[in-house]
């Protein structure tokens, strides 16, 4: 009898609470984040830009979705994935720490099975299994801001992978396990 009321209880808390209602809710919380979440993005191979409000009144927006999936697209294949919108979220609260509205530089976003194949015969560091792979990693810098300075606020976010590169001028931000290298 105990347990079929605490199941009564726990169903009826999830009710309240909406968790199961299916309503969009950010990925990623951020305490005290305004109604909109803005981000800028500058893709170094194709030289697309774009600037869209990605989340607004309490729900991510579709079509900004879709614009920063078009510019994050393997650039090599053409393909286009859906990015992870915790993604995007870390990105946010990473551009807020410090403090900067500049674009993010974009090296890699989402990568095709193919390309990933190929870099990973080529270089020691691409995963066989990357997350670029399922739209949750992205290797970026940020013009005027020190390298060091982007990975100790992705670090200090603990929202997933931080892979350091100075020697190529960017930082890897996942929202895999927490980890960095």
């Amino acid at each position: 009898m105990t347990t079929h009321r605490r199941d009564i209880l726990r169903g009826a808390g999830i009710a309240l609470l909406g968790l199961g209602s299916g309503l969009a809710r950010p990925a990623f919380a951020i305490p005290g984040a305004a109604e909109v979440r803005s981000l800028s993005f500058n893709n170094l191979h194709t030289g697309e830009r774009v600037s869209v409000d990605y989340w607004t009144g309490g729900a991510y927006v579709p079509d900004a979705l879709a614009c920063i999936d078009k510019v994050l697209r393997d650039f090599r294949t053409g393909d286009v994935h859906p990015i992870e919108p915790k993604l995007l979220d870390v990105l946010s609260l990473v551009r807020q720490r410090l403090e900067s509205g500049a674009p993010l530089e974009v090296i890699s976003g989402y990568r095709s099975p193919k390309t990933n194949a190929m870099l990973h015969e080529t270089s020691s560091g691409v995963a066989s299994k990357s997350l670029h792979m399922d739209g949750m990693a992205i290797d970026v810098r940020i013009a005027g801001c020190a390298l060091s300075d982007l990975r100790k606020a992705a670090l200090s976010l603990r929202g997933g992978g931080v892979g350091y590169y100075p020697k190529d001028n960017f930082v890897h931000v996942d929202v895999g396990r927490v980890r960095s290298w």
